[in-house]
């Protein structure tokens, strides 16, 4: 089987090694069952923007040797691979005009001060906090073209269905099942017209023909939303791989915000890429003898 795996970081900081051991193993599987590595930046959070991570991944990742078959700095043949440029072809905009269509997505108008209200009132009742419908997800033409014709801002929210159940097969985790009920209704295009990581995504793994998404645990409470969303645009979803994650000696994720250490700075201890690689790739793994 030829895979198809993309690396999809966010510029929003430095390389850490979390982020360096799912490439490394988006990077073994393509050595192993031969195909393509993708880079794809997905850079459609700009408020945390910041112009240096892109070539700061390139040339950690070049230091550690991992080059890509495709991506921003190589061309290919699904260029754009910028987010940012991909939104502007009008790409993730001829998704949510179907999804509206179908009736799977609505428009959301409601303020910021009445999803707070609405946060608070699941808090006090002690219910599950989220988007349950509100007061959109049955609102009639007529209210959806009256807020429009106010000029009201709105997010574009997928609409998930209710009392069915979501399965999922995951390639660590094997059979994944979900109650509908329990999921919110997620962001999919935001007020400003940039589409969140839940469609993004999804919309640029179909268009790239990505066959194995490895990614970390954190997504698994996201996983049965994506599945969906493939669903819903009649496409068929890769193969999820949700790995666990690497925890720093106080028990917690190490990521951009806390404890990771940049990948670089290991280079500057003279430490070697190859042992590096070698420490990370078997994380978490024993021969069974210990």
């Amino acid at each position: 089987m030829s895979v198809r795996v993309r690396f999809a970081p966010s510029p929003t900081g430095l390389l850490h090694v979390g982020a360096l051991r799912t490439v490394l193993f988006d990077f073994l599987l393509r050595q192993k069952e031969g195909g393509s590595l993708i880079l794809r930046i997905e850079d459609t959070d700009r408020s945390r923007y910041n112009p240096d991570s892109e070539q700061e991944f390139v040339d950690t990742l070049k230091w550690v040797g991992i080059e890509f078959d495709e991506g921003p700095h190589v061309g290919g043949p699904n260029a754009p691979y910028r987010q940012s440029e991909r939104k502007d072809a009008g790409l993730y905009q001829e998704a949510v005009e179907r999804l509206l269509a179908e009736g799977n997505a609505y428009k959301a108008f409601d303020t910021p001060q009445e999803l707070e209200e609405m946060r608070e009132l699941q808090q006090l009742n002690k219910k599950a906090t989220g988007y349950f419908g509100g007061g959109w997800r049955d609102a009639t033409p007529e209210m959806v073209t009256a807020a429009e014709a106010e000029g009201k801002p709105f997010v574009v929210r997928q609409k998930v269905p209710h009392g069915r159940k979501i399965v999922l097969q995951d390639l660590v985790r094997g059979r994944l099942e979900w109650e509908s009920d329990v999921l919110d209704d997620q962001v999919l295009l935001k007020a400003d017209g940039m589409p969140t990581y839940h469609l993004a995504a999804m919309v640029d793994d179909h268009a790239m023909g990505i066959t194995h998404v490895l990614r970390g645990e954190e997504w698994l409470p996201s996983a049965p939303k994506h599945a969906l969303l493939f669903e819903q645009l009649g496409w068929e979803a890769p193969i999820f791989v949700h790995c666990p994650v690497i925890i720093g000696a106080d028990g917690k994720k190490l990521s951009k915000r806390h404890g990771a250490t940049r990948v670089l700075d290991y280079a500057g201890q003279g430490i070697l890429p190859v042992a590096l690689k070698n420490f990370i790739a078997l994380i978490g793994w024993s021969p069974g003898e210990d």
